[in-house]
């Protein structure tokens, strides 16, 4: 009898997104004059930039000839992809790696939620709260984050980042094997300094622990002192894992392409006490159940580290900061507490009156006809709190901010 994986039944009925899209698409269906604005989920509306879209032409082109046509590519990335990673994100910042200690993948989301391979099931581990759900969820389908009870899953140790804290989450008391931080942060867009993040990187050193550390966002970082990279920190290349995407950076949604860092330092000890080194065991898993990311993904990836790529991707980035300003000013106006929209391109906006995030998310929905994300998806302490994205057409996050502003006033009078 093929029995099923029982954690999966652990899982909460419906991803975050999907839940959003069912109350979404039940209002359009009773409301189908209306026309909605979403700053829910965070997916891009800006065009590729010239500089990529002529790199993949290229490919194309490349691949309709015997002489340049290329079938199965390396699974660990094409090796001109990954020393122009080496040279344009990490060289700047005085990190030195090697091109062998980077793997190309398919975009960010799928090794966060694969990493957890490398580790035993029973390894214990931290999140910050909120945070992005693949972290627990892929935890969930592999039975290490234990059961669910009031809103919190039993085998998980949770770090509350909120306005009462600055929302920097306190490390912990007590020793966690594994520990995800995102920086700068998905949901709340706040960003962690060079002293805070050496805190971190001392406590897993201590304690023999591993740092999941997603830098999708660290593009959009405006300010000159907070760190791009965890390997900015002495001695993380011992402790932590990197995960970086092109989606938000060069607006790669649609085009799949991302990269994961595995410093040959970082290792982990066995049942026996042998310490091994983890980035060959992850080149064997990506051998294994990785086929490599499209050369014509790749090649577009390559053209963001060109002069003219460069400065293309930097005027998108900027459109997208010009609207979190936008956005943030106007709520603030408006009365709300606003945090993040100055290093991210994601708004926290806590909820008026105590309200709760998912019936703040239905009366702005059917009171000004726009979409939000309910902070308390993000986790326990999200909740109060609603995010809205950044990456939306410039009218149409002005005419967001419009409604918003008009909708707020007919509640107060």
């Amino acid at each position: 009898m093929a029995l099923i994986n029982e954690h999966f039944q652990k899982l909460q009925k419906n991803y975050l997104f999907a839940d959003i899209a069912k109350k979404v698409n039940a209002f359009k269906v009773s409301h189908p004059k209306v026309e909605l604005i979403s700053l829910g989920i965070g997916d891009v509306t800006q065009p590729l930039c010239p500089a990529v879209i002529k790199a993949m032409h290229k490919a194309v082109d490349d691949m309709a000839t015997k002489e340049d046509f290329h079938g199965y590519g390396p699974e660990q990335g094409y090796l001109w992809l990954r020393e122009a990673i080496v040279k344009n994100d990490f060289l700047p910042r005085g990190v030195h790696l090697d091109p062998s200690e980077i793997f190309v993948n398919d975009g960010a989301k799928s090794d966060t939620g694969n990493i957890g391979e490398l580790i035993r099931w029973d390894n214990s581990m931290a999140v910050t709260d909120p945070i992005y759900p693949v972290y627990i969820d892929s935890n969930v389908m592999n039975g290490r984050a234990g059961v669910f009870e009031n809103g919190k899953w039993s085998n998980v140790t949770y770090m509350p980042c909120n306005d009462k804290n600055g929302f920097v989450p306190q490390i912990p008391d007590h020793r966690v094997d594994m520990i995800y931080l995102c920086y700068p942060n998905n949901p709340t867009g706040m960003v962690i300094s060079k002293e805070e993040l050496r805190k971190w990187v001392n406590y897993a050193l201590k304690n023999d622990s591993i740092i999941f550390y997603d830098a999708a966002y660290e593009a959009y970082i405006q300010d000159p002192d907070i760190p791009h990279t965890i390997y900015e920190i002495r001695g993380a290349r011992k402790v932590a894992i990197e995960f970086r995407s092109y989606s938000k950076t060069a607006g790669f949604t649609g085009i799949r392409c991302g990269y994961t860092v595995i410093p040959k330092e970082l290792t982990a000890e066995t049942m026996q006490g042998e310490r091994l080194p983890l980035n060959p065991y992850w080149d064997r898993r990506q051998c294994t159940k990785f086929n490599g990311t499209s050369y014509i993904s790749q090649r577009a990836a390559e053209a963001i580290y060109s002069p003219e790529g460069k400065e293309q991707v930097k005027a998108t980035i900027a459109y997208y900061m010009e609207n979190a300003r936008l956005m943030r000013e106007t709520l603030t106006k408006l009365g709300l507490k606003v945090y993040g929209g100055e290093n991210a391109p994601y708004i926290w906006v806590k909820t008026p009156g105590g309200t709760d995030s998912w019936r703040f998310f239905e009366q702005m929905l059917y009171g000004a006809n726009v979409v939000c994300t309910p902070g308390v998806g993000f986790g326990p302490s999200g909740e109060g709190f609603i995010r809205l994205t950044a990456f939306g057409d410039r009218d149409d996050s002005k005419e967001a901010m419009r409604r918003i502003g008009n909708w707020l006033l007919n509640v107060k009078e």
